[in-house]
């Protein structure tokens, strides 16, 4: 129960964060995202593995180090934490919903989210689960700084969520159409996947 409480009280943070900053302060809110989710992946990380994220639980699945028992659980804790956020941020700031995608705009929301959530993955598996990199101390400042950098490059195509509660979260929140949705949950589960079979690949001897 209290690594399911971590990722609650983790991914509630990362999405009340998000629905704020991005109202308000538009142009520092991939600052505050990452920050918000290095910070909070220091305070958990040594409980839960602070995923924050179904995406990167379902890579830390396949990778090895997820228990299928926890699986469940896990995301679980993440959407209703990322929910309950978005509704409070929501309440607290004035949100708006862009148009639903179609055509170019769901191809390219489609792929930066597979790709920029392989990204997150591909650095949470190695930075925070790779053998040769046991204790290190840097894995959250990464981590935040791979969100960051995706937020600032891909914000203005797909919103950057690259995390399926993340999705559900503004959805809820009122700031992407619900006819969206669909895109923050299959693209990024398919790109956490896509990250921990490229992480077995490469290190076969990392079990």
């Amino acid at each position: 129960m209290r690594k399911y409480a971590v990722e609650f009280i983790g991914t509630f943070f990362l999405v009340l964060t998000i629905v704020c900053a991005v109202n308000t302060n538009g142009s520092l809110a991939p600052l505050g995202i990452g920050a918000v989710l290095m910070t909070m992946i220091y305070a958990g990380g040594h409980i839960s593995g602070a995923h924050y994220n179904p995406a990167v639980s379902v890579a830390a699945f396949i990778r090895g180090r997820l228990p299928a028992a926890d699986l469940g659980p896990y995301i679980g804790a993440q959407v209703v934490g990322g929910g309950l956020a978005a509704l409070i941020g929501s309440y607290l700031v004035e949100t708006s919903a862009g148009p639903a995608w179609s055509g170019k705009a769901l191809g390219s929301a489609l792929i930066v989210e597979f790709l920029f959530t392989f990204a997150l993955a591909w650095v949470v598996l190695n930075v925070a689960t790779s053998k040769d990199h046991d204790g290190n101390g840097f894995y959250g400042l990464a981590i935040g700084f791979t969100v960051m950098a995706g937020a600032v490059a891909v914000g203005g195509i797909s919103g950057a969520a690259f995390n399926p509660a993340v999705g559900i979260g503004v959805s809820l929140a009122g700031m992407s159409d619900w006819a969206n949705v669909w895109v923050y949950l299959v693209a990024p589960i398919a790109g956490g996947a896509a990250a921990a079979f490229a992480f077995k690949a490469l290190n076969p001897d990392d079990k």
